[in-house]
């Protein structure tokens, strides 16, 4: 039995368990997925959701009206072009620690956070996720991905995007937008949208 046969034999086993609306076996880096059933279990992207549509449209916030002004420019691009014009936007940021930033180990910022005052990896990631909800791309297509990078041994967070039978990811780490076919340095753990989060299992 090849690893491949014994991959599709996990698939069919947890889709047998669990049913195809939690098990997904084509998932992100390769990597069995299953769907959570309540988000409030990821408490920090809960609190984010809900202050991105409270507090990142007030008037009078001039890096606001900057990202604003940004995505209306780049909203006639192709959505090849967007994702990378979007990228680069959040990535010409400078990486800051939440701990200088906000006095805490781990703080997930809203965008107009993100845009005053930098912020490290997730951070990037929520700031592209909404940037590209805010041009058009479907909720679906996007997931906010937390995983470990195992050539650098620390937690790492990601943004994919789900489009023409593909996945690629927006990273702060590179300004290049790779397929995750092609990323072998990072394992999933869990993602999250806006209506739901999955956990990441490894393949056997």
């Amino acid at each position: 039995m090849t690893i491949q046969d014994v991959r599709l034999l996990l698939c069919s086993v947890l889709l047998i368990l669990f049913g195809s609306q939690q098990a997904t076996c084509a998932p992100l880096f390769g990597y069995v997925e299953m769907r959570q059933p309540n988000l409030s279990a990821v408490g920090q992207w809960t609190k984010v959701r809900h202050r991105h549509y409270v507090e990142d449209f007030k008037p009078g916030a001039l890096s606001l009206k900057a990202w604003s002004t940004y995505l209306e420019k780049i909203s006639q691009l192709s959505a090849e072009k967007q994702l990378v014009a979007v990228n680069a936007f959040a990535n010409k940021h400078p990486y800051t620690l939440d701990i200088s930033n906000y006095g805490v180990e781990d703080y997930w910022a809203i965008v107009k956070e993100f845009l005053q005052n930098n912020g490290d990896c997730e951070d990037y990631a929520i700031t592209k996720f909404y940037s590209l909800r805010e041009l058009g791309f479907a909720n679906s297509q996007l997931r906010i991905v937390v995983l470990q990078d195992t050539n650098l041994r620390v937690a790492h967070a990601v943004l994919a995007v789900f489009k023409d039978n593909d996945i690629v990811i927006l990273d702060n780490q590179v300004d290049q937008i790779l397929s995750h076919t092609d990323i072998k340095h990072y394992t999933p753990i869990y993602s999250v949208n806006e209506d739901g989060w999955w956990l990441h299992l490894p393949p056997m």
